[in-house]
């Protein structure tokens, strides 16, 4: 039985790989949007530490959420939640156009079309914020 061995050598072939810029993402406008939904993940995280805080606040007493809102109010915080909200509405209607893709639904053995469990999903979003509005608002 002979020894088929493979010779070792030191240098190794390298192998042809484009050169891939920095700025990859802002070829397509579907890298762009995917770039800013990822981004959109530590804005949604700033804002559950904001609440957070608002809830610890509020379980302390009038004084401790009275120093939360004069923190709250400060332009830095005011900006900060801004661009927030931003990120939270692009977070939410990309995730409603992607849920077609990963939702698929059958009725009478059929699929139920994506625009229907897309629509179903911002009509959801309009209702729960309308609700929202009202109680906030005192309706």
């Amino acid at each position: 039985m002979g020894s088929s061995r493979v010779a070792y050598t030191e240098h190794h072939p390298r192998w042809h790989r484009e050169r891939v810029s920095t700025y990859w993402w802002l070829q397509r406008p579907t890298y762009l949007a995917f770039i800013l939904r990822e981004l959109s993940s530590a804005f949604i995280a700033w804002f559950v530490v904001f609440l957070l805080f608002g809830v610890s606040a509020v379980s302390q007493g009038k004084e401790a959420y009275g120093q939360f809102l004069a923190w709250a109010g400060r332009p830095v915080v005011v900006g900060l939640n801004v661009v927030t909200l931003f990120y939270v509405v692009f977070h939410a209607a990309t995730w409603f156009n992607l849920a077609p893709h990963a939702l698929v639904v059958r009725m009478g053995g059929r699929r139920v079309p994506g625009w229907w469990i897309a629509g179903s999903n911002y009509a959801a979003w309009v209702v729960v914020s309308a609700v929202t509005a009202w109680v906030i608002l005192g309706g």
